[in-house]
């Protein structure tokens, strides 16, 4: 009770406070902290360390290519629309995986990234500025915007007509497959995305041997009873044409460990929970986390969200991945995403002020700081209008 008074009297104190209330006189950005905070180099395969704690915005274009269907959170999304733009803050973490994503020998099986952190420290918008790295980049995109959706809160669930004791969600299948599709749009092009095998659907329905990838997904997306199966296949060939040269591939699922945690909100017609690994799409993307491919990267995120409340005790791989998983994905890269530094709370409130969002007054950044402790969600949800 105490700390929500707390919290209630000061974010009334940001946003309803006037500063003429305050004898000392109101800071104003100049043209030299505007440049701090904001940087004009929107190519992210330019950012660098130098770029670190800055925000770079992303154009309305690439916003609709990439973010379309998901990949940004709801709260921060509405944020950007209030904003009238999308601008992520360049941190240190997804400078990082990009950095290595330039490097690495992708005559290799894939190197896998496992980002982590506590909760609202900013591991998916980290995410999404790689993101805009690989479709930049030309990388084939396998984006999951938060699984725990599946397995938690999925829109419907059916037994599978082809996998006995599997179950299928083709509702959620079919709109992740129209995601898939907007965001590799400019890939499926390619004359040389075709099927490597002759997919046979029902007596009437099949995907011939040679087809254009796009045909797959579309039978999907209107066939939505084959949703599931048709992820299943799409992830096998996209390993197999990745591995032939065909295109680079990105792999990133946000919520990865929903995979292994065996309490999902999925039932059988006799009401009893369905463990993942018997959700039939889970075949196809853990599939393609593993090592037995080339040509591409995995980027996952394990988050305590994407479990029930009563088990989210830690926020490290270990626990959260479980021993499944953690062999799963080993080897992998941890990469671990703090809450923000001093510059990068300053970075941010500097953001706020020119957006209009928050009144300034001395003691401002101190006060925040110690109410949020330099969390970024908590950040958000201090400065936000009551």
């Amino acid at each position: 009770m105490l700390t929500n008074l707390v919290k209630f009297v000061s974010r009334t104190a940001l946003i309803k406070v006037p500063i003429s209330n305050f004898s000392s006189a109101p800071l104003i950005l100049s043209e030299e902290r505007l440049q701090r905070f904001r940087t004009t180099e929107t190519d992210c395969s330019n950012h660098t360390n130098e770029h670190i704690a800055q925000f770079y915005k992303i154009s309305e274009e690439d916003r609709k290519k990439i973010f379309l269907h998901g990949g940004i959170p709801k709260t921060f999304d509405i944020q950007t629309k209030t904003f009238n733009e999308l601008c992520l803050m360049i941190r240190q973490p997804s400078v990082d995986v990009i950095n290595c994503l330039k490097q690495i020998n992708y005559s290799k099986p894939p190197v896998k990234f496992v980002l982590y952190g506590r909760k609202g420290s900013g591991k998916t918008l980290c995410l999404a500025h790689i993101l805009h790295y690989a479709h930049k980049n030309e990388f084939l995109i396998v984006h999951i915007p938060w699984l725990g959706n599946w397995m938690r809160r999925c829109k419907e669930y059916s037994n599978s007509e082809t996998k006995e004791g599997f179950v299928d969600l083709n509702l959620d299948a079919a709109a992740w497959l129209l995601h898939f599709k907007t965001q590799n749009a400019h890939i499926l092009t390619n004359p040389n995305v075709k099927t490597t095998v002759e997919y046979i659907w029902s007596k009437r329905e099949i995907t011939p041997k040679g087809s254009n990838l796009t045909e797959l997904i579309d039978h999907g997306i209107n066939r939505v009873k084959y949703a599931s199966n048709t992820i299943v296949a799409l992830c096998n060939e996209i390993k197999i044409l990745s591995t032939n040269g065909i295109f680079k591939t990105l792999a990133a699922i946000d919520g990865f460990n929903a995979f292994f945690y065996p309490n999902t909100r999925v039932y059988t017609e006799k009401k009893e929970v369905v463990h993942p690994h018997k959700i039939t799409i889970t075949e196809g993307f853990l599939n393609l986390t593993k090592s037995d491919w080339k040509n591409g990267a995995v980027v996952v995120i394990v988050d305590e969200i994407a479990i029930a409340d009563k088990d989210q005790l830690s926020y490290m791989p270990r626990y959260l991945l479980g021993k499944d998983g953690f062999e799963h994905m080993d080897p992998f890269v941890p990469i671990f995403v703090p809450d923000y530094s001093k510059k990068e709370l300053t970075s941010c409130m500097d953001y706020y002020r020119e957006r209009k969002w928050v009144n300034d007054y001395p003691g401002l950044d101190e006060e925040v700081e110690f109410i949020s402790g330099s969390n970024p969600y908590r950040l958000m949800k201090v400065c936000a209008p009551l």
